[in-house]
Parts: C-alpha cells; structure tokens; sequence
C-alpha cells in the first residue's frame, strides 16, 4: 500500500463497509460471520497497492463476494448438520430507533427480510451471489461476470433460476410494516387466549412455521405445516411460558417481531410473521437459538 497516504485507503474502505457488511450478511444469514468476511476484506485491501486499483468500490466488492461465496460454502456443512431447523440470525433494533444514518454499518442489512434470507438458503453460493448483486444492488451484468469470474450469458442465467426458485412457494417479500404488525399482533393475542377459531382464520391453507432451538432449548426439530398444527403448537407454547413471557415490540430485519428476552435465556424468543398473497400469514420465524438471540439482542434494550 502507499505508505504515504495510509489515511485514505482506511476513508476509502469506511465509506464502503456498511455496503460490503450489507452485501455479507445477505450472502451468510449470520452477523458475525458478514463481520469476519468483511473483516478479511479490509485485510486483503490493508495489504494492496490502492494506487493501482482504479475503482475501489468494485474492488472491495468482488474480495468480499468471492470471500463470502467461500464462507458459505464453508458453511453448508455444518447447517446440513446442524440440530433441528436452521434459521438466519435477525438484526433487532427498537422501534423508535431514529433513522440510520448511511454511514451505519447494520441499517443497510435491515432492508433484507428474514422470509428472504431464509428463501435464498436454497440456493447454490453462485446463484445466491449473483441474485444479491443484481437484485439488491442492482450491478451491471457485465461487473458480475467479472465478479464470479463467467460469461454474462451465464450470470443472467444464475439471476433467473435463482428468482424463480427463491418465488417458489416462497411468502410475500413486499409486506408492510403496517401489514406485519396487524397480523403478529392479531395471531399472537389469538394464541394468549386461546381462540383457536382466530388462529385457524388468520393463517394460509400452506402455513409454514420454522422455529431455531441450535439444539440447546427445546424447538420444533421440524417444520410445522398447515393451520391445525401451527394452532396447537402455539397454543401449548404460550400457554406453558405465559407466566415468564414478557413480550414487546421491536423490528426484526425492518419488520415487526415480538421479543421476549429474560434472565432465563431458556424462554428467550422472536417471533416474527409473514403474509402471502391472500393477506394471511403464511410464514412464522420463530428463534430461540441463544446464541443467535445473544448476538441479535445486542442492539435493544433488556426487557423490563
């Protein structure tokens, strides 16, 4: 590096960290993990000629998609062996939170819903790649050829499969923050009070609900499918917590989720829900992993 300016290369890679955070945390689903691959990233810029490179932004943002594609694919097996479901760690923040400034490194992986998160997870490394970098920040085909290192017949190709598998049965990407409130604040009183009727009336025929214990509390180790099933399993979950659930309000990833957060980190949870294109709910994100909860608490206040 040119050891004449070393103040500009660090300017230089602090406008663009909350970007390549962004662009991370869609890759891997996990905090800590964007942190570390955005981490490698300045390490590889700390140790370069910036008087060479002619545009760094596209630079630090091929380092960081090709450290991320390897990251995840690190990641792959451990998640096909991870115990019962594995869900993408969300970024709380309280609902008064006044408005991020762009120079924050987290709000930018705010714009990313927890329901797409998880959708992406069943694409290849590649294709997730080329579908976040086209899709949330809208980079030319011809720059994303040149990221993943293929033609730009293939990079649309990858574009395409990757947006017709991530629709598939997928819920609505495009809820509003209005949307969401009613319905989680509507299911979750159903749920308290046992109203099975308005449970069942509030959620899709196709209803999914996924929920992340990491094998250290007690989670659904499968999916739940349908309304009935759905019904019951909340019904007994709150119904056991109700006396050490204290539940509040915050936004997970920009959308509403309820928290509850205690000393007994056993009953911590987030739950969070999703329309589908008949206005029901359609997927329900529950965590309970308490490392995930750990990390994604640390941006809110302790429960009262």
């Amino acid at each position: 590096m040119n050891d004449t300016a070393p103040d500009t290369a660090t300017t230089t890679f602090e406008q663009e960290r909350g970007r390549l955070t962004s662009l991370a945390y869609r890759m891997l689903g996990e905090r800590a993990a964007a942190e570390d691959v955005v981490q490698n990233a300045w390490l590889r810029w700390a140790g370069t000629d910036e008087t060479e490179i002619k545009t760094p932004a596209a630079w630090l943002t091929t380092v960081t998609t090709r450290l991320a594609i390897d990251a995840l694919k690190s990641a792959r097996h451990k998640r096909e062996v991870y115990t019962g479901i594995w869900l993408p760690e969300p970024i709380l923040s309280e609902t008064d939170t006044p408005q991020s400034t762009p120079e924050d490194q987290v709000a930018e992986t705010q714009e990313v819903q927890l329901a797409l998160l998880w959708a992406m997870e069943r694409l290849a490394p590649d294709e997730r790649a080329a579908f976040i970098l086209r899709e949330a920040f809208d980079t030319d085909y011809e720059d994303i050829a040149s990221m993943l290192e293929k033609s730009e017949a293939a990079c649309r190709q990858l574009v395409a499969r990757a947006k017709k598998r991530v629709s598939e049965e997928s819920p609505r990407f495009d809820a509003s923050v209005a949307e969401v409130s009613d319905l989680l604040l509507r299911f979750m009183s159903a749920a308290q009070a046992h109203n099975k009727e308005e449970i069942l009336s509030l959620l899709a025929p196709n209803a999914l609900a996924l929920s992340d214990g990491g094998g250290k509390v007690r989670a659904a180790y499968r999916p739940l499918v349908g309304p009935g099933d759905i019904a019951d399993v909340f019904m007994a979950l709150l119904e056991k917590n109700a006396k050490i659930l204290a539940p509040r309000i915050v936004l997970a990833n920009g959308l509403p989720a309820v928290v509850s957060l205690q000393e007994d980190t056993a009953s911590d949870v987030i739950i969070s829900v999703v329309p589908g294109e008949d206005d029901l709910i359609k997927w329900i994100y529950v965590m309970r992993n308490p490392d995930k909860l750990d990390r994604a608490s640390q941006d809110i206040k302790p429960t009262a």
